[in-house]
């Protein structure tokens, strides 16, 4: 997507992305394929920018604003969007932006009212016997249906983030246990969120060290889910486990 806004910067881009909402945030049925969308659209301007926290920074200060005043259903989803995945201050501005927009009586999206709230299901790990490399994965929930957030985390360079991917849960954990299980040289253990959520925390202060352009554009597009799903997980570590 980054092709979409060089060489724009954020406070340049909202007609684009305006017109890039009108033509997918209505086709989308799934709360996840949302906030992927918007993510991927932070990674984005972010590579347009000349760093993430200045791409934020103008986001905050220049599209939400400009999304308020469009005042349109696909600047409402956008801010509904933005206000569950990004940095703390833009979430709070979208939000707070949103409410004033949708008080005008605007249709919203089916999915805004899951969006951002997926249940904290499965956590694990598995990684080379020699703790070079690790991948820790944690598995959410709408419902029914499950995607999963996995990462690369990479010891040998100092315990950053290499690549970060999300897919489909169904079966995952299974398909990975038999996988590891079946070679001696992978261990594989199952995480409580409150583990899983301290190792990413580390490979994020750690910072990113993609070295190939499939894992850069990965880290990129996935790194604003990254970041709400760690909030979602801080939560949950706090909640004490039930009593048998």
């Amino acid at each position: 997507m980054s092709e979409l806004f060089a060489p724009l910067v954020p406070n340049q881009a909202f007609g684009v992305i305006l017109s890039e909402a009108r033509e997918v945030l209505s086709h989308l049925r799934e709360p996840v394929d949302a906030e992927l969308w918007g993510s991927d659209m932070i990674g984005a301007l972010a590579r347009s920018a000349r760093d993430d926290a200045a791409a934020m920074s103008e986001l905050v200060s220049a599209l939400v604003p400009a999304a308020e005043e469009a005042a349109t259903p696909e600047a409402l989803a956008l801010l509904r969007i933005f206000a569950v995945v990004g940095s703390p201050a833009l979430r709070d501005a979208a939000a707070q932006a949103a409410d004033r927009v949708a008080e005008l009586g605007l249709p919203e999206q089916p999915w805004v009212t899951e969006l951002g709230l997926p249940r904290v299901s499965d956590c694990w790990h598995y990684g080379d016997i020699g703790g070079r490399q690790e991948s820790v994965t944690v598995s959410f929930a709408y419902g029914s249906k499950q995607h999963a957030l996995s990462v690369l985390i990479d010891h040998g360079r100092g315990g950053k983030i290499k690549d970060l991917w999300v897919g489909d849960a169904e079966g995952l954990l299974d398909q990975t246990f038999l996988a590891a299980d079946a070679d001696p040289l992978v261990v594989f253990g199952r995480l409580e969120p409150a583990e899983a959520h301290r190792r990413l925390e580390c490979a994020i202060e750690a910072g990113e060290c993609p070295d190939k352009p499939d894992q850069r554009d990965a880290v990129a597009a996935h790194r604003g889910l990254l970041y709400a799903r760690m909030s979602l997980l801080a939560v949950e570590s706090a909640i004490p486990p039930e009593e048998d």
